[in-house]
């Protein structure tokens, strides 16, 4: 859970999100450390080495450029969606241009489609996202195969994800986040974002240091020269109060731009919590010339929650029977007027493209991003033998992250007789400084039923020197070849990695060197029906901070995939019918995962010691449709099973636990409709429903804490007409109270029923 004591941290996702030592190896000494130190900025090598890696590039232009043929790409999709027209006859169409996905950059860093990439990659788009009104990324995976979402409940930061067993690592415009050492996601405002692509299984070999269940890209709003814009007003549940808009055109000949904006203040399904966001991304579009074009994208967000536990609730009452009574779904047990979360954060960077000829074009991708984020909460601890006395303890924390990431590709179409080749060819390099600490002390207790706050005041605790400041420097070295022979693809692809990690945290200074070579091959054939079987094995891995107890260091945990599957973009049906279907079937295995070490607590070695001997499968179907029929009719269906767990461990109550929060089953259907002519034209109605099987809490065999399974509804009423649009979007409608997911250290409750208008007006 995010920002949890030391005793709750998760194991260590290091710089990046790609560790998984226990806090045992982190923490040295007293757990009471900590200050803060603010990082100093970014090291002008980081300039300097962009400059070198431009001037590589450009090296390479003679040899590339003698592939070329005449092959030209497709066509730029307008970014305009849910456009609303009345024809002359008096039907009303609603037009959802990209509510069913055809490609994804982000799965294979080109523009080819979908059906001929050999790996299951989910698209949800800004029309998807309109429907259904997903206000952040965990809520618009409901919907989706492969990834489970809101396993911590409603949290008003974070977007907390599973796919296929595995925290996925996030990518915002095709370069890594920079998250924190304990949180995979920066809480990036999804109404700036056009699309969230989700890339199931290992990605290493286009993106480096990834877990084996994926990762995921949001992709910003862009520039368009067409003039278009929003203005958006929402209202809803818990005083959920939301103003937002994006306007984009031409400033001049040549020139684009955009800006979004969105200012949110809200309450929360917990008593006397707070939170309000602000949110301006600016962007803007050069055409340099025909062939070349730059695009600056940059946004700033900061958020306030006040009164926040985070959860942490006693499972008796929440998960189990308590003797008293059910715990009340939005109890509070911190202290309203104490806790608080703050957060800023900018990103400041670019696409840079040009075209040599019509068959090479060279794409460079940069950002500056910076992170801070601070808090002070008192939480919930144990409760009591007599089932009322929740202890609790004071917990401040700071964190600070600051990075510089580019990624400079080729991508080249030649033939070799009568094959073609589509050729991919970059080098990526990443610099990330982070720094982190907390304190940590007792707090007053307070009755689960009948909490009395400031009883006691409370005074935050100093923070002493960090306990985590580490610089991590990754460069990468990639290439891809898509071989297409008539209707079948071959796809080759390899990459070699390079990370050093620099610990200033305690003295002496300690470094560490890694590399690795990771490596794709898949097979597509693609019918002219649309139908496309494919198949691939792809690995994966992630280093890890730590050292056995002799002092060897951790290797990287390495993870492989087998994936089979068929795909079907409905090309034969008509224009009218737009269809994206997959099916898959996957099996990974990761290994070199640390566990407990046999010889621990004896022969004078400690209790906690650790070998590299652990081992975790994860196996399972995946099915999804995405449909949108005579823009009336629109569908998203999925159905998961997931078999993830710990296949081997030295620790005897890890063996065959289940992997937390990744249900074996998930099954989801929504469907939507709008009526195009008659009194009502313009009316849409939708519905939806979502199960989810039991997941467990805890990887212990013989105490497992298993939230049970759920069912939940959705629904959805909506009404267009030219330049408007009128919503009213209802989840959990039925006001289920369930657990999203119980731990050890405490229950988190999913989310309650919430309802939300929406008022657009559309330009």
């Amino acid at each position: 859970m995010p920002h949890s004591p030391p005793s709750l941290r998760k194991p260590f996702p290091a710089i990046a999100t790609y560790s998984h030592l226990p806090q045992c190896a982190l923490y040295r000494g007293t757990a009471t450390i900590v200050s803060r130190r603010f990082l100093r900025g970014y090291p002008m090598s980081d300039i300097r080495f962009a400059s070198l890696l431009l001037a590589g590039a450009a090296a390479l232009l003679p040899v590339m450029a003698q592939a070329q043929t005449d092959v030209s790409e497709p066509a730029v999709e307008d970014n305009k969606t849910f456009e609303t027209v009345q024809q002359d006859d008096g039907a009303i169409i609603v037009t959802a241009r990209r509510f069913v996905p055809s490609g994804a950059i982000s799965a294979s860093k080109t523009t080819v489609p979908l059906i001929e990439t050999p790996q299951s990659v989910s698209v949800i788009s800004r029309d998807q996202i309109d429907l259904l009104n997903f206000i952040d990324v965990q809520q618009a995976v409901r919907y989706t195969a492969g990834a489970v979402g809101e396993n911590y409940g409603p949290d008003l930061r974070f977007d907390f994800l599973r796919q296929r067993g595995f925290i996925p690592t996030q990518y915002i415009d095709g370069l890594q986040a920079p998250v924190s050492s304990t949180i995979d996601n920066v809480g990036a405002e999804l109404y700036g974002f056009e699309a969230i692509d989700i890339l199931r299984g290992p990605a290493s070999v286009l993106y480096g240091t990834t877990p084996p269940g994926g990762i995921y890209n949001l992709t910003s709003r862009r520039p368009s020269s067409r003039t278009d814009g929003e203005i958006q007003v929402k209202y809803g549940t818990d005083d959920y109060k939301q103003i937002a808009g994006t306007m984009t055109g031409a400033l001049t000949n040549g020139i684009s731009a955009r800006i979004t904006g969105l200012y949110r203040d809200r309450d929360s399904q917990t008593d006397y919590v707070t939170a309000k966001r602000t949110y301006i991304a600016p962007a803007l579009t050069w055409d340099i010339g025909p062939d070349t074009k730059i695009t600056g994208l940059g946004f700033y967000q900061h958020d306030k929650v006040r009164g926040d536990t985070n959860g942490f609730l006693p499972a008796n009452g929440v998960l189990f029977d308590n003797p008293i009574g059910k715990v009340r779904r939005s109890i509070n047990l911190g202290e309203p007027d104490y806790n608080f979360y703050r957060r800023k954060q900018w990103s400041a960077g670019y696409e840079f493209t040009h075209r040599f000829g019509s068959a090479v074009t060279f794409t460079q991708n940069a950002s500056w991003r910076d992170y801070e984020e601070y808090q002070q909460v008192v939480y919930p601890t144990g409760l009591g033998a007599n089932n009322r006395t929740v202890t609790r303890a004071n917990f401040p924390s700071a964190e600070n992250s600051k990075q510089f990431a580019i990624d400079n590709r080729f991508d080249a179409k030649f033939a070799t007789g009568t094959i073609e080749h589509r050729l991919l060819a970059g080098f990526d390099y990443r610099n990330y400084r982070n720094d982190a600490a907390f304190a940590f002390g007792g707090a007053t207790s307070i009755d689960l039923f009948n909490p009395v706050y400031s009883t006691t005041p409370i005074a935050p605790l100093a923070l002493g020197a960090p306990y985590l400041d580490v610089r991590l420097k990754q460069s990468g070295l990639y290439a891809q070849d898509q071989i297409k022979m008539g209707g079948f693809i071959l796809s080759l692809a390899g990459r070699q990695d390079w990370i050093e990690r620099t610990s200033y945290a305690f003295p002496p200074i300690t470094k560490l060197k890694d590399d690795k070579f990771t490596w794709r091959v898949g097979g597509t054939y693609v019918t002219e029906a649309g139908i496309a079987p494919y198949v691939s094995y792809a690995t994966s891995f992630q280093p890890i901070v730590g050292a056995q107890v002799d002092g060897t260091l951790f290797k990287p945990t390495e993870g492989k995939q087998w994936e089979a599957g068929v795909k079907y973009d409905a090309r034969g049906l008509g224009d009218d019918i737009k269809m994206f279907a997959t099916a898959a079937v996957f099996r990974i295995e990761q290994q070199n995962v640390v566990t407990l070490d046999p010889r621990a607590g004896t022969g004078g070695i400690p209790a906690t010691a650790q070998v590299q001997t652990g081992e975790v499968k994860s196996e399972g179907v995946e099915l999804e449709l995405v449909t949108r029929i005579r823009q009336q009719l629109s569908i998203n269906a999925s159905y998961t099973y997931t078999d993830a767990k710990v296949s081997k461990a030295n620790e005897v109550d890890q063996r065959g636990a289940r992997l937390p929060a990744t249900p074996k089953h998930k099954a989801t259907l929504f469907v939507d409709y709008t009526k195009a002519t008659g009194p009502l034209a313009g009316l849409g109605l939708g519905g939806g429903v979502r199960y989810l099987s039991s997941s467990w809490g805890n990887q212990s065999v013989s105490n497992p804490l298993i939230s049970p399974s759920t069912t939940l509804f959705d629904a959805a009423i909506h009404y267009d007409i030219p330049g408007w649009r009128f919503a009213i979007n209802g989840s959990n409608i039925f006001d289920k109270r369930y657990a999203g997911r119980c731990t050890p250290q405490g229950c988190f409750f999913g989310q309650s029923r919430q309802v939300i208008g929406t008022v657009t007006k559309k330009f």
